[in-house]
């Protein structure tokens, strides 16, 4: 018996791309419908919405969907890849606090180097400065079993504390609570450079880095050994012991990479927005990364449409707010959440009366 033996043929997850996309469409579907339903019932002509919306959805407002989108990719491809090692990861919240926070120091140490130092530097303490945060609940979790999901949730709170005593007390500008800007050799440049429609939107080349994160990260989950053998220990720590898997490693590794990719978050804020570390600029993007992850069913080519969806219903949110609260857009996240819930239930119960799954508690899982 060897790891294939699990049904993981390398070209099986680009087949099941489009069965993935699916519940995205799905949920947009039920989102344009929940919407014209609250309007309804505050009084809002539901064509007065959509003709609001279309006509203020223009150039601008797409970049602003594709920076939010950017903070959203990073935050979900490090919930799905620790849950590809069968990890829940409730700390992207935390990793990517002390991810930015590292890239702006960092872009602050380096502000005397050469230009094409400075950028790669920043880059890299972005992603190490996550990576090691990612580190402890997986050490915790591999050497003494500790619950992820308790320390992750600890650590956040942990992060943002420990950020903004640093900020106010030894770190940050006198009487702000930011950095001062990183070097300007690690800006990263506007989208609107290249599409002046957009000028004004704070979209920016993070989102290449982003997009290929995606990449990279299918790649290691299907095509690699060594993600092969993470996602061995994700279906059980008993069948990877039999396979002469050793977890402990695979739980560090998985958690070390998806606090790096949350940390990455900081390329988007500091050295593509701002140019500047801020206290509070994450507003849970940690926790909504999780729904990102879910809706994409933990898939890394998921994620990218996954992220824009709720990119799309928060720049929405923003674009419709004189005619619908802004909590609206909170509702349509929590409603999507619970029918894709319901959805996937349903699914699977669907699937193991068809034979192609074994019956619960029969120590089998469904693919991934």
């Amino acid at each position: 018996m060897d790891v294939l033996s699990f049904g993981w043929c390398a070209g099986a997850p680009l087949r099941r791309t489009a069965a993935y996309m699916l519940p995205i469409l799905a949920a947009l579907c039920v989102a344009l419908l929940l919407a014209t339903g609250i309007a309804l019932l505050l009084g809002v002509a539901p064509v007065e919405l959509w003709r609001l919306l279309v006509s203020r959805f223009g150039p601008y407002a797409w970049g602003q969907v594709l920076y939010k989108a950017t903070f959203l990719i990073f935050t979900g491809l490090a919930v799905a890849l620790a849950f590809g090692a069968g990890l829940f990861n409730i700390g992207a919240e935390g990793q990517a606090i002390v991810g930015s926070l590292a890239c702006a120091l960092a872009g602050l140490a380096f502000a005397g180097a050469p230009g094409w130092l400075q950028l790669p530097a920043a880059v890299g303490a972005a992603f190490l400065g996550g990576a090691l945060w990612g580190l402890i609940p997986g050490w915790l979790k591999a050497r003494w079993g500790s619950h992820e999901v308790i320390n992750t949730i600890m650590l956040n709170f942990v992060a943002l504390a420990l950020s903004n005593f640093l900020i106010t007390r030894y770190l940050g500008l006198p009487e702000t609570v930011r950095t001062a800007e990183v070097g300007s050799g690690a800006f990263l440049s506007r989208l609107d450079a290249w599409i002046p429609a957009m000028r004004g939107s704070a979209a920016n080349a993070s989102l290449w880095l982003a997009v290929a994160c995606v990449v990279g990260a299918h790649f290691f989950l299907h095509h690699t050994s060594l993600g092969l053998t993470m996602r061995a220990v994700g279906r059980g720590r008993r069948q990877s012991w039999m396979l002469g898997i050793s977890p402990g490693p695979r739980i560090v590794l998985a958690f070390g990479i998806a606090g790096g990719l949350a940390g990455l978050v900081g390329t988007n804020f500091v050295l593509g927005y701002k140019h500047y570390y801020e206290d509070g600029f994450s507003g849970g993007i940690g926790f909504l990364g999780i729904a990102v992850a879910l809706l994409a069913r933990n898939e890394p080519l998921a994620v990218v449409p996954a992220a824009l969806l709720f990119g799309v219903l928060s720049q929405a949110g923003l674009v419709v707010n004189t005619l619908l609260p802004r909590e609206v857009v909170e509702i349509l996240t929590g409603v999507i959440l619970l029918v894709f819930i319901v959805g996937e239930q349903m699914r699977v119960r669907w699937k193991r009366r068809r034979g192609a799954l074994p019956p619960a508690g029969g120590g089998g899982e469904e693919p991934a």
